[in-house]
């Protein structure tokens, strides 16, 4: 079984790619994430790989090429689940709406079964906690884990932000979806 949780933002994507049956654990997850920061365009610890967003002129070809980049990294999985919409986002959220829309159309077009999620119960999940932060996120993937992925991707950074709360994000999207699987 290959199953993949997203978390999908115009500033931030990350995808965990799990494949396996018996149980779900860090080592057997390949993270992926974009990134506007050059230094995070490499491979972190065998299983996290960073790259660099590809340039665009327009915000459709934007929207086009993180979803192709997606695509690419979801192709073969079996099932996959995307993080939801937050109630009380703020900004750009027609542009966040257009851009997870044609990630979803993609994945339609691929035959990529997708479920979505919201993010408190993702939150939920990892923390026991609906309405969890990064920092409460962070600490439960680390108590969970052991990996101290901030150390390893961005030791001189005392707060936790992309990249590093964007695969932690993905990492509990992907658990919940290897759980739901395990139990349907």
């Amino acid at each position: 079984m290959i199953i993949a949780g997203i978390d999908y933002s115009l500033n931030g994507p990350s995808i965990c790619r799990f494949e396996g049956t018996n149980h779900f654990t860090f080592e057997k997850c390949q993270f992926y994430f974009l990134s506007s920061v050059k230094k995070y365009s490499t491979v972190f610890n065998k299983n996290i790989h960073g790259e660099n967003f590809d340039d665009y002129d327009d915000e459709c070809e934007r929207y086009d090429t993180i979803s192709d980049w997606a695509i690419d990294k979801l192709i073969g999985s079996d099932q996959l689940a995307i993080e939801d919409y937050a109630f009380n986002a703020q900004g750009r959220v027609f542009h966040i709406a257009e851009n997870t829309g044609i990630l979803k159309y993609k994945c339609y077009q691929n035959s990529l079964p997708l479920e979505v999620v919201s993010p408190s119960h993702i939150k939920k999940i990892a923390t026991g906690k609906g309405n969890a932060d990064k920092k409460l996120m962070y600490e439960a993937f680390i108590k969970e884990t052991g990996i101290p992925i901030k150390d390893i991707i961005s030791p001189n950074t005392g707060e936790i932000k992309s990249p590093i709360s964007d695969i932690v994000d993905s990492y509990y999207i992907c658990k919940y979806l290897f759980n739901s699987l395990k139990q349907g």
